[in-house]
């Protein structure tokens, strides 16, 4: 058992100061070597909750910047956000048009800040997952293999049949085919549906799943976006909060877009040990569709939503002006462990 006085929670995480704890844990916890193991991840947090400790409270200065210097992490965060995987495109005998897709779920060390990395189960080597895109109609096939040593699966949201749902565990070194006509059109997710659910999401199995309307939305700059959360110790609280898996990914690469431009995000919350998430953008209002399934419905305007694990929706931006856009969670300690950005409007 840990030594009481020892534990870490996000209260105290806030106390010390998330740059603090970014720098202390990069340089003890997360190393390259984290080892994927339970075992080892408990006796690294042991040390790090010493190191904690003699560090003393290190608040996080106003004006804080992340910096802007590269990483495997925020390279991957900032690819994300327009990485769309349409598919290895074929047409049916029947004339449907099908798009295959490889999928593999595999232990991966992923890079979530400067210097630290998790040890997640992720598909593709990407906390999220890519993003798949396909229109209503398309016939979706999905060959998932399982390169990890549990058991794992993709369940998709949307209508399909009950046999391609995700339920049924894969196995280390076995593959299955998902195959199914892709609908409503609207905005999913697909996640892990193996037991225990909150360890299989929480270490990084997820991802958004876009169909496409057959009649196209309007033109726009178009985003898509995951929020989620890391428990660094594993007790059962998140110590990181980021968009697309890297801490102020937006902060040290504001995106850049263009004033009178219609911008959309496709957002969804994966965040596991949080009932929400929250985006609430500064000095505008958004257009908010919940699910995005019905391009006719009226939205939601407003300048924050919220979303429970596994909702998500459709948010567009017309920025009036150049500047600076601010972005976060509105929850406070979401922001100052690593969920806010910048749209730096041009």
């Amino acid at each position: 058992m840990l030594d009481q006085n020892h534990k870490i929670s996000r209260r105290s995480v806030l106390k010390a100061g998330a740059a603090g704890l970014l720098g202390v844990i990069g340089s003890s916890f997360f190393s390259s070597a984290t080892a994927f193991s339970d075992h080892a991840h408990t006796s690294a947090k042991q040390d790090t909750h010493h190191k904690l400790k003699d560090q003393g409270h290190q608040g996080m200065a106003h004006g804080f910047d992340p910096g802007s210097e590269s990483s495997v992490g925020l390279e991957n965060a900032v690819k994300a956000l327009t990485n769309f995987d349409y598919g290895k495109v074929s047409t049916r005998a029947d004339g449907k048009t099908v798009r295959d897709y490889e999928m593999i779920a595999a232990d991966w060390n992923i890079e979530i800040a400067k210097g630290i990395t998790f040890p997640g189960w992720a598909y593709n080597g990407t906390i999220p997952g890519p993003t798949l895109r396909c229109t209503e109609g398309d016939i979706v096939r999905v060959t998932f293999r399982n390169g990890s040593t549990h058991p794992h699966s993709i369940h998709f949201h949307g209508i399909h049949p009950t046999n391609m749902d995700g339920l049924e565990p894969v196995m280390p070194n076995q593959t299955f085919i998902y195959e199914f006509e892709a609908k409503p059109a609207g905005m999913q997710v697909y996640h892990c549906h193996v037991q225990p659910f909150t360890r299989h999401i929480h270490k990084g199995l997820y991802g958004n799943f876009i169909i496409d309307p057959k009649i196209p939305r309007k033109p726009a700059k178009e985003f898509t976006m995951v929020m989620n959360g890391f428990d660094l110790d594993l007790d059962g609280e998140n110590e990181v909060y980021t968009v697309n898996g890297y801490a102020f990914a937006y902060m040290s690469r504001p995106i850049k877009v263009k004033a009178g431009e219609l911008i959309r995000l496709y957002i969804s919350n994966m965040t596991e040990f949080d009932l929400l998430n929250s985006f609430h953008l500064h000095a505008s209002y958004f257009h908010y569709y919940a699910t995005g399934a019905d391009p006719e419905a009226r939205p939601y305007f407003t300048d924050t939503i919220t979303q429970c694990q596994g909702e998500r929706g459709l948010v567009e931006i017309t920025f009036p002006a150049p500047g600076k856009y601010m972005f976060h969670a509105h929850q406070s300690e979401f922001t100052e462990l690593g969920w806010m950005g910048f749209f730096e409007v041009e």
